[in-house]
C-alpha cells in the first residue's frame, strides 16, 4: 500500500536511521536485505493506527503447555492480542507443588503457530533462554547456568551453546532471546543474578556475553543483555524491593558498563533495564533506571550510543510498582507513561494491561508524547521482526522440530560443558575419590565394626524446597556405582520429620554426599540484633539440617554446590566442597562423576567465596585418596 508516510522523517533519511538502529546485514543477522527490511517496516508502520503502534509496545506473556485452545485461559490471551493489538510475547511457565511445568518442543511449536495465527502482525516471541531452551522446555539439552561457562572459561563452548539454543529455539517459533546476563557478579550477597552471570571479572563477562551474540545471530537468533546499567552490584532482588546500583560513575564505566558495551559493538538487538536506583546517575529516589531519561537517553542511548530494542524489565515486579501511589492512578499506567517518556520501546508484562495502553494512547493525544516517540519505537519493533524473517512467514515447520531440537551431539555436548565445570574447593583428602566398590577402613574405625554398618554411602538431596526432578539423575548416577548407597530426599517441608533417621543413618556410614540445591534467588540479607546478615542459601529447617550433618559427621561429608557456590560461605566448617553452577540434570551427572574421580578438568572459581577462596582458586582432583588421609591446604 502506498501513501504518505506519519512519520516525521523523510523515506531516504529513515532507511539510513533503521539500518543503524539494528544493521541486520552487517551484524551476520538472518532475514532479507536491509533495505527490504525497511521497506516492508515503513509500508507496515504507515497502515497502523495510534491504538496499534501502542499496541506494538507492549508484551505479554504466554504459555506453551495451553495445547487447549478452547480454554478459557487461552482465550483470555488471543483476546488481548486482538483488542491491544499485542507486538511480542513471552514464554512463562506455570508452576504447581512439583515445581514449574515445562512443555515440549512439539507443544511449543504448535501454540507459536496457533498464537502466529490470532495476530494482524506477525508476533516476536520471547524467552528466558540463559540456560538454552531448557530454560523453559525439557526433552532438551541440559545446559547449565552461565556461571558453569564462567568456570570452564571457554569462549567457543559460549558461542557454540549460543548457536545450538538458537536453532532449537527458532525451531519452536521464539525468535528472541532474554539473554545473555550482561551483570558482572560481583556482590556474593546478590539475591537475583548470581549463577545466572558468567562471572565477577568485567572482561570475561563482556567476552563471554558477545561470544553468545554471536552464535545466536549466526543461527538467526535476536537477543538481549541485561540488566543495565548493571545489576550483579546489589544486594536486593527487584521481584521484591526496589535494589541500588550504589558505585560512582567510575565503578560504573569501569565494572558494569563494559559488558554493554561490547555488546553494542557486537550488535545486540535489545537491553533490558534493571528495576533499580542508580544514584550516580539519576540522584531522584523516585527514579528508577526503567523510568529514568538520564539512565536510558542520556547514558544508554547517547553516551553508549546504542540504538535498538529498550526493554523493560516486568511491569509486574515490585522494584517498579512500590514507586507509585495507587491513589494517584494505575501504578502501572503510569510506569508504561514514564517509561517510554525516559526512551523505552517495549514494555513487558504489564499487570494493568488495559491501564497501560490506554495511558500510553492518552498521553499521545495530550501531547504528553510526541506521536514521533511511538513510531520511533515501533519502527525499531517492526525492523526486528523483519530482520528474522517475519514479514515473510511467521510459522514454523511442526513437522521438523524433532529434527532440529534434542540432537544427540547436542545433548553430548551440555554434558560435556557441564562436566567441565566442576570445581573442587575443598577437600580433607579423607573421601575423594569414592571407591566404586567398598570403601575400606577409616582410620579411626576398627576392623571389627559391624558388616551391616560398613560399606554404606549416604546421599542426602537437600533444598528449601525440591522440585520434582531434582535429584533423580543424581540418585540414579550415584547407585550405578554404589549400589549399597541410600539416598534421602529432605526439604524445609520434610526436614524436621526425617532428620532424626537421617542423622541416625549418617552415624554408621563411610561417606557422606550431601548435594545441596541452592537457587541463585537463595541469598537473603536480614538484620539480627542489629546486624545485617547475610544468608547465602538453605535457611531455616534445611539449612539447620546441613548445620547438624557436618557437626555429626564434618570428616565424611562431601557437599556439592547445585547452584549458587556461595552457599559454603554460611557454612564454613564444610571440610569437602565442590560447585556446579547449576541445578540442571546435567550438573547431577558430572557431579557424581567427579566424586567417583572420573573428571580430571581445570575449571576455577569465576567469582570470589568470601572469607573461602578468591576468583580464579581450585583445587586439583585428586587421583586417589591421600595415604595419610590428613587435611589438605584448602583454605
Amino acid at each position: 500500500m502506498t501513501g504518505t508516510s506519519r512519520s516525521i522523517y523523510p523515506i531516504a533519511t529513515t532507511v539510513l536511521l533503521a539500518c543503524s538502529m539494528l544493521g541486520s546485514v552487517e551484524k551476520g543477522q538472518p532475514g532479507a536485505t536491509a533495505k527490504t527490511n525497511v521497506v516492508w517496516v515503513e509500508r507496515t508502520l504507515k497502515q497502523l493506527s495510534l491504538e496499534e503502534k501502542a499496541g506494538q509496545m507492549l508484551q505479554v506473556r504466554f504459555y506453551a503447555d495451553d495445547r487447549q485452545f478452547d480454554s478459557a485461559e487461552y482465550k483470555h490471551l488471543r483476546d488481548q492480542i486482538q483488542k491491544y493489538h499485542i507486538g511480542s510475547l513471552v514464554f512463562g511457565m506455570h508452576f504447581n507443588n512439583l515445581g514449574p511445568i515445562r512443555s515440549t518442543p512439539l507443544d511449543t511449536a504448535k501454540v507459536a503457530n496457533q498464537l502466529q495465527s490470532e495476530s494482524k502482525l506477525p508476533l516476536l516471541l520471547a524467552a528466558d533462554l540463559e540456560r538454552g531452551v531448557a530454560s523453559r522446555l525439557h526433552e532438551v539439552p541440559s545446559f547449565p547456568w552461565p556461571m558453569a561457562f564462567g568456570a570452564a572459561d571457554d569462549v567457543s563452548e559460549v558461542e557454540r551453546f549460543a548457536a545450538i539454543t538458537a536453532r532449537e529455539a527458532r525451531a519452536v517459533g521464539i525468535q528472541w532471546a532474554l539473554a545473555p546476563v550482561a551483570d558482572v557478579n560481583s556482590n556474593p550477597a546478590n539475591p537475583v543474578i548470581n549463577d545466572r552471570s558468567f562471572g565477577e571479572d568485567t572482561k570475561q563477562v563482556s567476552t563471554m556475553a558477545t561470544a553468545y551474540i554471536r552464535g545466536a545471530h549466526q543461527n538467526g537468533l535476536l537477543v538481549t543483555a541485561k540488566h543495565f546499567p548493571g545489576h550483579g552490584d546489589s544486594s536486593v532482588d527487584s521481584h521484591h524491593g526496589i535494589p541500588s546500583i550504589d558505585g560512582d560513575m567510575e565503578h560504573l564505566d569501569k565494572v558494569e558498563f563494559p559488558p554493554f558495551q561490547k555488546a553494542i559493538e557486537a550488535g545486540v538487538d535489545s537491553i533490558m533495564l534493571a528495576h533499580a536506583r542508580v544514584p550516580a546517575i539519576d540522584p531522584d529516589p523516585s527514579k528508577i533506571a526503567t523510568i529514568s531519561a538520564k539512565v536510558v537517553t542520556d547514558v544508554l542511548q547517547k553516551q553508549l550510543g546504542f540504538k535498538g530494542v529498550v526493554l523493560t524489565d516486568a511491569l509486574e515486579m515490585k522494584g517498579i510498582t512500590t514507586l507509585y501511589d495507587p491513589k494517584k492512578g494505575s501504578p502501572t499506567a503510569l510506569a508504561a507513561v514514564d517509561a517510554v517518556k525516559a526512551g523505552c520501546d517495549v514494555i513487558m508484562i504489564p499487570t494493568d494491561l488495559d491501564g497501560a495502553f490506554h495511558a500510553i494512547i492518552d498521553a499521545v493525544r495530550s501531547r504528553e508524547i510526541p506521536e514521533s516517540r511511538i513510531d520511533e519505537s515501533v519502527r525499531k519493533i517492526l525492523l526486528m521482526k523483519a530482520t528474522v524473517g517475519l514479514d515473510r512467514n511467521r510459522f514454523v515447520d511442526v513437522d521438523r522440530v524433532t529434527e532440529l531440537v534434542s540432537k544427540p551431539e547436542d545433548i553430548a555436548f551440555a554434558q560435556e560443558v557441564a562436566d567441565k565445570a566442576v570445581t573442587l574447593v575443598r577437600n580433607n583428602g579423607k573421601l575423594l575419590p569414592i571407591k566404586t566398590s567398598g570403601t575400606g577402613i577409616l582410620k579411626h574405625e576398627t576392623p571389627d565394626a559391624q558388616p551391616a554398618q560398613k560399606n554404606k554411602l549416604i546421599g542426602v538431596v537437600l533444598a528449601e524446597v525440591l522440585e520434582s526432578t531434582n535429584g533423580h539423575e543424581f540418585e540414579k548416577e550415584l547407585l550405578a556405582r554404589r549400589p549399597d548407597a541410600h539416598v534421602f530426599y529432605v526439604d524445609r517441608r520434610t526436614a524436621n520429620a526425617d532428620s532424626i533417621q537421617l542423622l541416625e543413618s549418617i552415624k554408621n556410614a563411610d561417606e557422606v554426599v550431601v548435594a545441596a540445591y541452592v537457587v541463585h534467588g537463595g541469598a537473603r540479607q536480614t538484620v539480627v540484633d542489629g546486624e545485617t546478615v547475610t544468608s547465602y542459601g538453605l535457611r531455616g529447617p534445611s539449612g539447620e539440617l546441613l548445620q547438624k550433618i557436618l557437626a555429626v559427621t564434618p570428616e565424611k561429608t562431601i557437599v556439592v554446590a547445585l547452584g549458587s557456590p556461595y552457599l559454603i560461605a554460611n557454612f564454613p566448617q564444610i571440610q569437602n566442597y565442590m560447585c556446579t553452577y547449576a541445578m540442571a540434570t546435567t550438573s547431577e551427572i558430572s557431579a557424581v562423576k567427579a566424586l567417583f574421580g572420573e573428571i580430571q578438568n581445570q575449571a576455577k572459581l569465576p567469582v570470589t567465596l568470601p572469607d573461602i577462596a578468591p576468583r580464579g582458586f581450585s583445587l586439583p582432583w585428586p587421583k586417589e585418596r591421600a595415604p595419610a588421609m590428613v587435611s589438605s591446604s584448602a583454605p
